[in-house]
């Protein structure tokens, strides 16, 4: 067993919403302006906060999911180069997929064999914190809770509270973040808006870095942090679908998982971006399209009226994939929330809609016998749209986390195909 060089530490909490997010943005920021070589990464299938960790820090935040990718491809991930990994978990601590909690943040905890400090948030809470705070930390003896933040603390006297229930336990309390305005970042159905869309992303990181620095003893906390041990520095990877591989990359097009990218251009393939919003078309010499997810329903118009590159994405001949809301904008509509109908390419019998929404979200596990990625893989669904018509050959054969079979997902049409699942890794 090799070392990575670098320490590790996973921020978790009791549950989703204890402000794990922008805690982790904080420390971040924070300990990168104090000169700390550190880097984020986040547990589990998320586009959207990896995005800002990078601009916390500077650095790349790799996803690292427990229950969708192999262990190599974790410990190779794991190896950012930084001398600090700071990992927020996702969810709580134990929570993960059905019907054995397989993923959670606690996998991650066991495999790479770091501590946890987890996030309390005390709105609701006084002495109660100790049984809770005690309670994860003894849950399982191969998961250590190392140390414990106190967030959206009322008051001087509410922490009092707080920090003298905790005063016999013997995890210590890192700090006390108390509630204030400006710490919350906008969202919308799918969770955050997107790092590029933020209005002024570098004051915020640096009001939350600020209010971390003045809650949080970061000595005390990156003393916690132990040293990631790793089966093995390069994991496995992903065949390229193509050479010269030309990919939507805009607002409307943001969720293309790095890793996948990665493996693509370590086996030679160049990456062609190109903005569908900005009407631009697949370069010619590409021979492959990928369109990834993201949220073309908040641009659908923009996207209808897109000559060029409707054009282009018609008049190509190489294969080209759909991932999520890529691949709706492969089929002929989508209606957006307002219940207004937009055009879109029409490579694909599929019409989807945001009028009425319904939440679709779970792991899946595809097999695919025709299409560029035949095969079996792990993957995720997280969409609210509608499908109100999908005709022709399905794509996939599909299960859910409990191994239950579900419809078909997916479709392929000659040269065209796609699905609402984000691929995530070979199975």
């Amino acid at each position: 067993m090799t070392r990575l060089g670098q320490n590790g530490l996973i921020l978790s909490a009791p549950s989703s919403g204890s402000g794990k997010t922008t805690l982790t943005l904080g420390l971040l920021r924070a300990l990168s302006r104090r000169g700390v070589d550190v880097s984020g990464a986040k547990s589990g299938p998320d586009y959207i906060d990896p995005r800002f960790h990078a601009a916390a820090c500077r650095r790349d935040c790799p996803n690292l999911d427990a229950w969708a990718m192999q262990p190599a491809r974790i410990n190779a991930l794991a190896a950012t180069g930084a001398d600090l990994l700071l990992i927020e978990g996702a969810m709580g601590l134990f929570d993960g997929a059905p019907p054995d909690g397989r993923g959670a943040t606690a996998d991650l905890a066991r495999q790479l064999g770091v501590p946890v400090v987890m996030v309390v948030d005390c709105a609701r809470l006084a002495h109660s914190v100790a049984p809770l705070v005690a309670g994860f930390a003894a849950h399982d003896r191969d998961v250590c809770v190392a140390g414990v933040i106190l967030n959206n603390v009322g008051s001087p006297r509410h922490e009092t509270m707080l920090r003298s229930a905790l005063k016999d336990n013997r995890i210590p309390v890192l700090g006390a973040v108390h509630r204030q305005a400006g710490m919350e970042h906008p969202s919308r159905h799918l969770g955050l808006v997107q790092a590029g869309e933020h209005p002024d992303l570098q004051a915020y990181l640096n009001r939350v870095a600020d209010a971390v620095e003045v809650a949080i003893d970061l000595d005390a906390m990156t003393e916690l942090a132990e040293p990631i041990p790793a089966l093995a520095q390069t994991g496995p990877q992903i065949s390229a679908p193509g050479k010269r591989i030309a990919i939507a990359s805009d607002r409307a097009f943001a969720f293309a998982y790095p890793h996948i990218l990665a493996d693509w251009q370590a086996e030679g393939a160049v990456i062609l971006p190109f903005s569908p919003l900005s009407d631009e078309t697949p370069d010619p010499t590409a021979d492959f399209i990928f369109l990834p997810g993201g949220y073309p329903e908040l641009h659908a118009e923009t996207l209808a009226t897109a000559r060029t590159f409707r054009a282009g994405m018609r008049a190509a001949t190489c294969p080209i994939y759909g991932e999520c809301g890529g691949y709706m904008v492969l089929g002929h509509a989508i209606t957006d929330k307002d219940g207004i109908r937009h055009a879109m390419l029409g490579l694909l019998d599929l019409e989807t809609s945001f009028a009425t929404r319904k939440l679709h979200l779970g792991y899946r596990s595809l097999t695919a016998t025709h299409g560029p990625f035949a095969g079996d893989w792990t993957a995720h669904e997280f969409h609210y749209a509608t499908t109100l018509r999908a005709e022709g050959t399905p794509l996939f054969t599909a299960y859910d986390a409990e191994g239950n079979a579900l419809p078909p997902m997916g479709l392929i049409r000659g040269h065209v195909s796609g699905s609402f699942a984000h691929l995530i890794d070979r199975a």
